[in-house]
């Protein structure tokens, strides 16, 4: 059965119950519930089937819940399905709620062609069991006071994993094959997307920007706070742009408590907000990390661009990801690099796994102003790709593992402001620039010069010199050109997978890559003097 709906009334509300699919066609019909005899919801369907809501093409549809319904008529959303509830068509629809969500499904929700703009929530924008699928259209999402996109895992129901077209599926898994979301989240520790079960992408363009600070959750005794994208089960990203800004305290561009698979798409992501954490019985804010280093992880949340708690992998795509506060890039497990290009830039570790981390292909710069550009909590291999690593100066170092594991370098191309971690293997030649100065200053640690800046000179080696482009070359081709910072550990440290050569005052061409820190051509240039670096000893 299809049922038409049209016209217009300022107290009205559409309800319907039953036992079989139907469709409902929103053909330019605008309700706003304010006495409600059935449900507070504008659109009410009790139907626990499938049900086609079709938004039909040139038309514009508008749907409000009422704002204080009794307890007895009190809906969940301004537009409730209580089975499957799949959204089709080209017209436009616009909810709001004034009592809790905009739209719910009981099970699974799917968006194709249609333009759904969520002007305003009490809670959610969206809400579903079971799944959410992106299969086109544009969703917009502006005024709520929770999530932008939730799915949970239906609790009356078996659980599943991801299934063949999804049938009979219960994953609490969000999927972006195409389409347009944009969110803009505000609430105290909303999610833009926040799935129970996997993330999964494909396609689409994803714009997500939270601003709402962190909270003491007193039932389960942590920090919590926002996220753009956030999964309790892994995220898989092959295709599509993301466009995502946390400015709230603790705020993280994406969050995974499973694996994170990243083989295509454009993923660019800023933090700005502080640490938030929880003293003396309140909550507060802070961007010196010392502040809260004594409190436990339940105790605190840091504001990175992706913290995931399993393991990753890059093999593609494009990722510009800057934290103002904290790392830009964290795995708590391994993290293998294969392939994409990637830029970091942080005041902590730009890039940390808290296990193994093996480069082998890619093109990476890793960017610290106050810390290592790359950090392993374990043994680190370099054995292919090209890697820019700046650390800030001594004691943090471009490339560091942790004491007591070994830090390899066995190929690719690298470049390491700050140096290597003391006692680095390089079967791969690695050089230093060197100097005529027969100054006898010690050094003062794992890297750099015991507090030498760029410029100055120590132990018989010439440092860098700031804002300067270099070109690092293989068998006379250039392999990187690379621009160094306004400021870092003062070890510089070469090496590619050929006779090596380095060039000062060269001039770069317009293509440039890493947020303007690299290049991929140059001419010019006079050639510096390097040394060979002994590995076996600290700067």
């Amino acid at each position: 059965m299809t049922y038409s709906l049209s016209g217009a009334s300022s107290d009205g509300e559409f309800y319907m119950s039953g036992k079989y699919k139907c469709s409902i066609d929103l053909n330019g019909v605008s309700l706003t519930n304010k006495t409600p005899v059935y449900s507070g919801a504008a659109l009410h369907i009790q139907n626990g089937k499938r049900v086609n809501v079709s938004v039909k093409k040139g038309t514009e549809n508008t749907l409000i819940d009422c704002a204080s319904p009794s307890d007895d008529l009190a809906q969940k959303a301004a537009l409730y399905v209580k089975g499957h509830a799949e959204f089709k068509g080209k017209g436009t629809l616009n909810v709001k709620s004034q009592y809790k969500h905009a739209i719910k499904a009981g099970e699974y929700i799917t968006v194709k062609n249609c333009t759904i703009n969520v002007t305003g929530a009490v809670s959610d924008g969206f809400n579903c069991n079971q799944y959410f699928l992106m299969e086109s259209g544009s969703i917009s999402i502006n005024n709520i006071d929770d999530d932008g996109i939730q799915c949970e895992i239906d609790e009356d129901s078996d659980a599943t994993s991801e299934t063949t077209d999804h049938e009979d599926e219960n994953s609490g898994s969000i999927y972006i094959t195409d389409g347009t979301i944009t969110a803009n989240v505000t609430a105290t520790a909303a999610k833009g997307l926040k799935a129970s079960g996997n993330f999964i992408a494909s396609g689409g363009t994803v714009t997500i920007s939270t601003s709402g600070g962190g909270e003491w959750d007193s039932d389960q005794s942590k920090t919590k706070a926002s996220s753009c994208i956030s999964a309790d089960g892994d995220i898989s990203i092959s295709g599509g742009t993301f466009g995502l800004t946390a400015e709230g305290a603790g705020g993280k561009g994406i969050s995974g408590d499973g694996t994170f698979l990243i083989t295509d798409g454009d993923i660019s992501i800023n933090t700005s907000g502080g640490i938030v954490y929880y003293s003396g019985s309140k909550i507060s804010t802070t961007t010196s990390s010392q502040t809260a280093e004594r409190l436990s992880s339940n105790y605190k949340s840091s504001p990175k661009g992706i913290k995931i708690d399993g393991t990753m992998t890059i093999s593609g795509g494009t990722l510009n990801v800057k934290a103002a506060y904290h790392e830009a890039i964290e795995t708590k497990g391994a993290l293998n690099i294969t392939g994409g290009t990637i830029y970091t830039q942080s005041s902590d570790d730009a890039i940390n796994s808290g296990g193994v981390m093996t480069i082998s292909g890619g093109t990476v710069c890793a960017y610290s102003t106050g810390n290592d550009g790359l950090d392993a909590n374990a043994d680190f291999t370099i054995k292919g790709g090209i890697v820019y690593a700046i650390g800030a100066s001594s004691p943090e170092v471009g490339i560091d593992a942790k004491e007591h594991c070994t830090l390899t370098i066995s190929g690719g191309t690298l470049v390491a402001i700050g140096g290597l971690e003391s006692g680095a293997v390089t079967t791969q030649t690695c050089y230093q620039l060197s100097s005529s100065s027969s100054s006898s200053n010690g050094n003062n640690g794992r890297g750099g010069f015991g507090g030498f800046g760029p410029g100055q000179q120590s132990s018989g080696k010439q440092t860098w010199t700031a804002n300067t482009w270099y070109g690092l070359y293989a068998n006379g081709i250039l392999a990187l050109a690379f621009k160094t910072p306004s400021s870092g550990g003062s070890a510089l440290v070469v090496t590619t997978a050929g006779t090596t050569t380095l060039k000062t005052g060269i001039t770069v061409g317009s293509e440039t890559i890493w947020s303007g820190m690299g290049a991929t051509s140059a001419t010019g240039g006079t050639e510096a003097s390097i040394t060979t670096y002994n590995s076996g000893s600290s700067w």
